[in-house]
């Protein structure tokens, strides 16, 4: 039986400048993202946006929540499995085009490279087949149009 899942955020923008929206260059992007328990976010757009590059920006989350729903569902299922992993890095890549025209975009692909330190090398091959099972049981890559790969590499300690 399926469960219904609810989330909250909340953002803000902060970059009024005391004019407010009265022209394309006279605010910031700069806003903050919280919910209920977590530090909140500083948010803005991508720099060629006119954002703020100190502040995440809506791409790079949404390819942070690929990455980490990945590294969770991968972590669960190599315990489920007695795969015993002692590190994890993933450097993560997003593609996006936009349309100069109609200023619209959309993410063409990410790529996840994640890097998999193992206790035990004759797991590796399990280890490294139970990304395709991540990938079918994460929530955020079954929830995007766009393809979503992942490059695994596996180490042992």
């Amino acid at each position: 039986m399926p469960h219904q899942h609810t989330y909250r955020t909340t953002v803000t923008w902060t970059g009024n400048l005391g004019t407010g929206t009265s022209g394309y260059r006279a605010y910031r992007r700069d806003h903050d993202v919280t919910a209920d328990g977590p530090p909140p976010i500083a948010g803005s757009s991508d720099p060629t946006f006119r954002g703020d590059r100190t502040r995440w920006n809506p791409e790079q989350l949404l390819l942070a929540a690929l990455s980490q729903c990945h590294l969770l569902a991968y972590l669960h299922l190599c315990a489920d499995n007695g795969i015993v992993v002692t590190g994890y890095v993933d450097a993560a890549t997003g593609s996006m085009t936009t349309d100069n025209a109609t200023g619209s975009g959309h993410f063409t692909e990410v790529v996840l490279r994640p890097r998999v330190t193992l206790a035990d090398p004759a797991a590796a091959d399990t280890a490294t087949a139970l990304h395709d099972d991540a990938h079918r049981v994460c929530f955020i890559a079954n929830s995007v149009n766009f393809p979503v790969r992942h490059e695994p590499t596996t180490v042992t300690a």
